[in-house]
């Protein structure tokens, strides 16, 4: 591929406002920018820091140089979307046509909306001609021809499930090419200026996900015009140059590591400047030599003030006005070495702990609940977590907010002052389990005005499935609970038996639903429980049936994580306690939200702790099952828990749900024994402080280590 460049035209030099003298003197120190949480700020010359942009969080800095010193400009990647300045004082929205976000507040029984741009995952900007952009959000790719004035769709490869992590865009003889990265599914690209051109698979060359078809994660591209297109891989530390008339990308560099994380490329005259966990490292052009560390960018980055947690910065490499100008994002990464443990706030009382899944049947006397404190107590355990809140969406325990019984029904309840002075007096720390949006209890009332609806026979949506089968005079008939029905077959020698799943929905988008589990964990919380814990935080997902489902609570342009990111502001205004929530493993191990609603990059803001379920049973039979295949739960559990960190940018903590059952499939009828749970904490230590749980839906816990 040869990459075809020019100089801005003069339309592009209009674009962007000179430089001020004040703005133009801040370029004179190496340090010149850096965005936080609360804006974009730089330093004076009297060594203090001045704030330049406050209307959001700063992700990305963008240094666009112009064809002189004084027409220099800048572009934010920011949660309120994209924005360009030629002063670093004024700032342009440039968002027009990328999709948007809708976000439903519900208070004192009334609600409004509030609208932003969709979390944009990345940003990359021609600098020679910085007309010519291209983003992307969760499931699509955008390109702007007139510096972002306006965007148009390029789509994303056909996939259901969302999950782009980068893009690039690269101007070059045969066309204008588009790149973009997906966390499952590798890398594509698109000739973006074809009338119907398609997205074409580009991933020979990458190294896999072990046991996949699939390679790991691509995390970033830099395109050099002098020297090529680069790619990097997110978790395991490779570098490849693409050589594209092969169509094959090459490895130029790597550390041999089998895991770790990898990202923000900044690209120079004669180096290649990236984020490795802990350190910024620097690779010499074009020859790949032995890459170094920057100590010395490192401490310039540390001179930032305490206070103000930098996202991303954009440094000079020297005091001389002609050398690069290193523009890093993602500086979470340099934290590291930490592995995830917090120092103060919710996610700090919340991590190191290990614990048990308590069946609340078990703690309603001190006779049944004395053997649950000798297994805490012999295996060095420190926290319980239990059902306040039941898979069928009964209360276990009795409200003194009376508005909770409206929608919740009061069964067996524990007696909470005894349960919980007894545990406090063990030192055990406590968890309340809410299982959120699977609630037949309310799913019933009202005449089923908050269950999910069945479109096709109007009626509460319930998921099933069929199975064909010969037919049999001695079969016996359907008659259970779950199994009602048997239909014809268009082949007269066989039925189908169709089977309903044993659960029933609630709308995830009704603010109503969302009140009354945030008044059940407020009083939780009041009540002396140490943190809150929300299970079934997600969609339906199970269900030949389940495009029948429909989502009568659901307000224009709201999508799967608007509802459950507006939930999780409703209740974390209400409840001071650590927040914690279940979700599919699958979910923790990519970036991506498929089917559930659970992305973790946009969870990881609202929440202290998640909590995935990477149960070995759960993933296909082979996954990481590599020789030796008995270490396949310690590899599940070391490296998932890693991933989802990463994917969280270290904000919360991770404790994953545990296996300690048996499950009737291929790898535990071979391999499942008190090795199989040990494995699963062995992985989850050496991956960090966060914790474990482990599950057992019957409470028998034989098999811990």
């Amino acid at each position: 591929m040869k990459i075809k460049r020019a100089l801005c035209g003069i339309l592009g030099l209009l674009l962007f406002l000179p430089f001020s003298a004040e703005a133009q003197t801040a370029i004179s120190n190496r340090l010149i920018l850096w965005g936080t949480d609360q804006g974009l700020y730089r330093r004076t010359q009297a060594g203090k820091a001045e704030q330049l942009w406050s209307g959001g969080k700063v992700h990305k800095i963008i240094h666009i140089p112009g064809a002189k010193p004084t027409e220099n400009s800048w572009a934010l990647l920011t949660d309120q979307g994209i924005l360009i300045s030629g002063n670093l004082k004024e700032w342009e929205q440039r968002s027009e046509g990328l999709p948007e976000k809708v976000i439903k507040i519900f208070e004192d029984g009334e609600k409004s909306f509030i609208s932003t741009i969709q979390e944009i995952k990345d940003l990359e900007i021609d600098k020679e001609d910085p007309e010519l952009m291209v983003c992307a959000v969760k499931d699509g790719v955008y390109i702007s021809k007139n510096g972002g004035r306006n965007w148009e769709s390029l789509g994303m490869p056909n996939f259901r499930s969302n999950g782009i992590k980068a893009v690039a865009v690269v101007p070059t003889d045969e066309g204008l090419t588009v790149f973009c990265s997906h966390s499952i599914y590798g890398v594509y690209y698109i000739r973006a200026d074809e009338a119907g051109a398609k997205w074409t698979e580009l991933d020979t060359g990458f190294e896999k996900l072990e046991t996949t078809d699939n390679p790991d994660e691509i995390s970033d591209f830099a395109v050099i015009p002098s020297s090529g297109i680069y790619a990097s891989q997110s978790f395991r530390r490779r570098i490849y140059k693409l050589d594209w008339e092969q169509k094959n990308w090459d490895l130029v560099w790597s550390d041999d590591s089998e895991f770790g994380a990898m990202d923000s490329f900044s690209t120079g005259k004669k180096h290649l400047r990236f984020l490795r966990d802990g350190v910024i490292m620097e690779l010499p052009l074009p020859d790949h030599k032995k890459a170094a560390e920057r100590q010395d960018l490192m401490n310039l980055i540390k001179t930032i003030p305490k206070d103000q947690k930098p996202n991303c910065v954009v440094m000079r490499e020297s005091t001389r006005t002609d050398t690069d100008i290193i523009s890093l994002s993602e500086l979470w990464l340099l934290g590291e070495g930490d592995q995830g443990k917090k120092d103060t706030g919710p996610a700090a009382t919340a991590a190191g702990k290990e614990g048990i899944y308590l069946p609340v049947n078990h703690a309603m006397d001190p006779a049944s609940l004395k053997p649950y404190l000798d297994i805490i107590e012999k295996h060095n355990l420190n926290m319980v977590v239990i059902d306040m809140k039941d898979d069928y969406g009964r209360l276990r325990f009795t409200p003194q907010n009376s508005s909770i019984t409206k929608l919740g029904r009061v069964f067996r309840p524990v007696d909470l002052e005894v349960f919980l002075e007894t545990m406090k007096e063990k030192g055990i720390y406590t968890v309340a389990r809410i299982v959120l949006f699977k609630d037949p209890e309310a799913a019933r009332k009202d005449g089923a005005k908050y269950a999910v609806w069945d479109v096709k026979n109007n009626k509460a949506w319930e998921g099933y499935y069929d199975t064909r089968r010969k037919i049999n005079p001695d079969s016996p008939e359907a008659n259970s609970a779950q199994t009602t029905v048997i239909l014809p077959d268009k082949d007269p020698e066989y039925e189908i038996l169709r089977t309903w799943y044993d659960e029933k929905w609630v709308d995830p988008y009704s603010e109503e639903i969302w009140d009354y589990n945030a008044s059940i964990a407020e009083e939780l919380n009041n009540r002396g429980f140490d943190e809150i814990q929300f299970d079934y935080i997600r969609f339906p997902t199970d269900g030949v049936n389940l495009t029948d489902a429909r989502y009568r609570w659901q307000d224009t342009g709201m999508d799967m994580d608007s509802a459950i990111l507006s939930f999780l502001r409703h209740v974390r205004s209400r409840v001071s306690a650590p927040i914690s929530v279940d979700i599919y493993g699958a979910n923790g191990w990519y970036r991506t939200g498929a089917r559930t609603g659970q992305e973790v990059e946009l969870l990881a803001p609202w929440v202290d702790v998640i909590c995935p379920m990477y149960y070995p049973s759960h993933f296909e039979q082979n996954f990481l099952a590599q020789t030796p295949p008995e270490l396949r739960p310690f590899r599940i559990y070391s490296q998932g828990t890693r991933r989802t960190r990463l994917i969280a940018r270290g904000q919360v903590v991770v404790r994953p749900w545990a296996q300690a059952f048996y499950l009737n499939v291929s790898y535990d009828r071979k391999y499942y024994n008190a090795d199989y749970v040990r494995l699963q904490l062995e992985g989850v230590r050496s991956a960090g402080n966060g914790g474990l749980t482990y599950w057992n839906n019957s409470g028998r816990y034989e098999d811990l280590p």
